[in-house]
This record gives C-alpha cells, structure tokens and sequence, in this order.
C-alpha cells in the first residue's frame, strides 16, 4: 500500500544529545522510526536526503516478522560481495577510480546500524515531553553565546540570505547541541552497511557515493567523517546529498568543512533554508491566547489573516492586541486546548521543510526567540501522558468502527487521526481540538 509521506509528521535527525529519547518516542514521527517503515520506491535525485523521506511514497514493511539477528548476520555474510558490486555502481555514479580503490577495502560492516534501522518506538511522546527536552535553560544560555560570538558574521549571512541569525543558531542548537554532539559512527561505514541492506539500497547507495565525492571535492578525510547511523553529518547533520547540494564555505578557505567550521556551517544552514524558500523580514510565527468559548475546529484547518484571527479575539500570549495584518497565519494547538496555542506564518512551513514535524518547527522558532531575547511561552505546558503505539492503534481501530474514517490503524498521529479525533469530539459534546487526551480515548474507547 502506498502512502503519500506528505500527510504524515516526520522528523529528521534532531537533537543528537536527546536522540535516545527520540528515537524511542515519537509525537510525530522520527526519522529513524520513518525509515522502519517505508522503503523507496522513487529516484533520489530531489530537494535533499531530508526532502526524499518526506515527500516520496513508501511501501509498508511487515518488521514484526523480521528476525533482526537472522539478517544482520545474512547482511554481514553478503557484506563482501555486495561491495564488490557497489564498486561498479560507484564507478559508474562518477565517484574516481582512486577513491574506489582507497576507501571500498576498508568499508567496516556495523551490526548495530541494522538493529537501530529496525528498531521500533514504543512510546508517542506530547508536545510538552519534546518541547522541554528542547528548548530549555542550557540551550538558551549556550545558543545566546554563540549568537554573540559569531554576530557580526550572521549579519553578512542576513544581508545575503534574509535568514535572522537567531534562527541558524537554533537549529544549529537543537540538530547537534550547536556541535557538542554530531554523532560518532563511521559515516561512510554507515552508509555502506545500509547500502547492502536490501530495503533501502538504492537510497543509500546514492548517499554513499556522494560521500565518497565529497572526499575529493572537499579534502574531507575518512576518520573525521562521523556522524549519526544513518549517514547525517556535521554541526547540521546534513545527509550527503544536502552537503553536495547546498553547503558553502562561510569561512574562505576554499573547502566546506561542516564537522570542523561552524562558519561553514552557519553559511550552509542560511543557504539551505534560502533555497527552502524563507521570507525575509516574516518571522516564523507568535504564542497567542485564545478566548474562553473559542472554536477549535479551527484550529490547523483554517488559514486566515492576522487581522480576521484577532477579529475571533485572538491575541498575543503576553494579552495584548495582535496587530492588523493580511499576513496569512494557522493556528496550531500543538496539546490540545489545554495547552499553548500558536499561529504559525509562511515561514513556519520552510522550517517545517527542513524537517517536517511541527513540534520541531516550534522548537526551532522559539528557541530562536529566546536566544534573542525573546521571552519565553506565556501558557503553562499541560502534565499530559505518553501514549503507547498501541494505544493509538486501539484508538484508530475504534475510531475507524464507529465510521470516522482514519485510514489504516499505524500509531501515527496524522492529520486523518487527528481530524477523526475533531469530528468524534464535535459529535459528542467534548472540546473538538483533535488531541487524544486521556478523556477522549476513553470515549471513544467505551463508545457503543
């Protein structure tokens, strides 16, 4: 069955420090946990490595029933002959005939990068679970130093680009804990093993070769080339067809270094988000407060204008009067109607095209805020339980039976659960904010 991955949340490699939190919850889904389940069945030659797991089609892929150890030591047994074969590939994909002979022989297969490529969440995390982990007092202070350091280089960056420094330092922040974790796995290792794993080959393929270019193109050496498992690298964690296609050198030296120059880093972060398409002068969207008696059905399905959302009685989150603007906006409630309420302008979406997960793009935007200055959420974040997985598959199951129709039982909170959700709870007296607080799961779960 194939799904367009545009109407699910996915995540790319975020927060590396936290990613062990990450990658066993989900509130939208994780890139690793994406990966789990699709496997691709388009070329890869699109925006970048991000952009190609969130907008190709997938195929559903049956993991229950993979024995783990069988494959990693089939996948290990092949390892030699694969590579063999991948030499033509390379060769044939452009990638020289001296770094083929160089790097292949020493290509190191990594069980561990199987089990992490099989691993299944068990946990969808809240917003207000991801938001402290993220934005919190060490990465303000530290984001606020950094900003201070490299201010008079940012300015260029947004002369150039359009791109507030504020916001290169906060996904700087929240991808590697502005450097202090890039990863530590063989990034072109990593890249190999996955690229003799059946399931995704051809993707990986293209990433491992394009590694190996960049080696020549840009001086990179093999053993400074580590990174997360699944081949993101440097103070971005850019996949190998991001680097090639949107890196810069920020610092003049004639070479893109994204492990060992945070200027070239920077640069390349203002770069990618240009191309992503940033307004400049827009920023990324404000916290509101919403009335008592408010609608939220119109929550994340209508856009509107700034000034038609304060004719609802919308303000800033701080109380005071939004101001009049044709500026079109969403609302988000990212937990509900009991926690923050956010609107969210054009250039929420280009943050969201970086990595497509909305708990990530707020992350993003309010850790920039912070970082210059800004004050931090008004709102108090609601105490709200993980769900497992399998609770949102009873919840979908049920949900489906009694007609609303969310599509296949998968655990993932997207938007078709989500607007079930809303309809359930309009139908049945409870606010209709399409969250599944405990309540609502218990209505819909003792429904008849």
């Amino acid at each position: 069955m194939k799904t367009n991955l545009n109407t699910l949340p996915c995540v790319t490699l975020v927060d590396q420090a936290a990613m062990k939190q990450t990658h066993k919850s989900r509130a939208p889904l994780s890139l690793h946990a994406l990966l789990n389940k699709c496997s691709f069945s388009t070329p890869i030659n699109l925006l970048s490595a991000i952009a190609v797991l969130c907008s190709v089609s997938f195929t559903t892929f049956a993991l229950q029933t993979q024995d783990v150890a069988s494959l990693v030591a089939q996948n290990k047994a092949n390892f030699g002959q694969c590579l063999e074969g991948k030499k033509v590939e390379a060769l044939n994909a452009g990638v020289s005939q001296s770094r083929v002979n160089a790097e292949f022989d020493g290509f190191t297969f990594i069980p561990r990068v199987i089990e992490l490529d099989r691993s299944q969440p068990e946990f969808v995390s809240t917003f207000p679970n991801y938001f402290s982990k993220r934005v919190n007092e060490w990465r303000i202070t530290k984001g606020r130093e950094k900003y201070a350091e490299h201010r008079e280089f940012l300015r260029t960056l947004t002369d150039q680009y359009g791109i507030p420094g504020h916001y290169l330092i906060s996904f700087w922040g929240l991808e590697t804990n502005y450097g202090g974790f890039k990863g530590t796995m063989s990034t072109l290792d990593s890249l190999a093993t996955l690229a003799c794993d059946e399931r995704r080959s051809r993707f990986f393929s293209n990433e491992l070769f394009l590694a190996l270019k960049l080696m020549d193109s840009q001086g990179l050496k093999r053993e400074e080339m580590q990174g997360s498992w699944a081949g993101a690298m440097g103070h971005t964690q850019f996949m190998p067809t991001t680097y090639t296609n949107y890196a810069i050198d920020g610092d003049g030296d004639g070479k893109i270094d994204l492990w060992g120059s945070e200027k070239d880093a920077l640069a390349s972060g203002a770069n990618f988000l240009w191309q992503l398409g940033w307004q400049p002068g827009l920023r990324w969207g404000r916290e509101v407060k919403l009335p008592q008696g408010f609608d939220f059905q119109l929550a994340n399905n209508e856009v509107k204008t700034i000034t038609q959302w304060r004719a609802l009685g919308i303000v800033k989150g701080d109380g005071s009067s939004l101001p009049n603007s044709d500026i079109e906006s969403r609302l988000r409630v990212p937990a509900g109607h009991q926690g923050p309420a956010f609107l969210t302008y054009a250039n929420f979406r280009t943050i969201m095209r970086w990595n497509n997960s909305e708990f990530y793009a707020i992350a993003v935007g309010q850790l920039a805020n912070q970082i210059a200055g800004g004050a931090g959420l008004h709102a108090t974040l609601p105490d709200l339980p993980s769900f497992k997985i399998s609770d949102i598959v009873k919840l979908q199951n049920k949900l489906n039976e009694l007609g609303y129709d969310v599509g296949g039982a998968d655990g993932i909170m997207g938007p078709a659960t989500r607007e079930g959700i809303r309809q359930f709870q309009a139908q049945n007296g409870l606010v209709a904010d399409g969250f599944p607080s405990p309540s609502t799961v218990d209505t819909v779960l003792n429904t008849r």
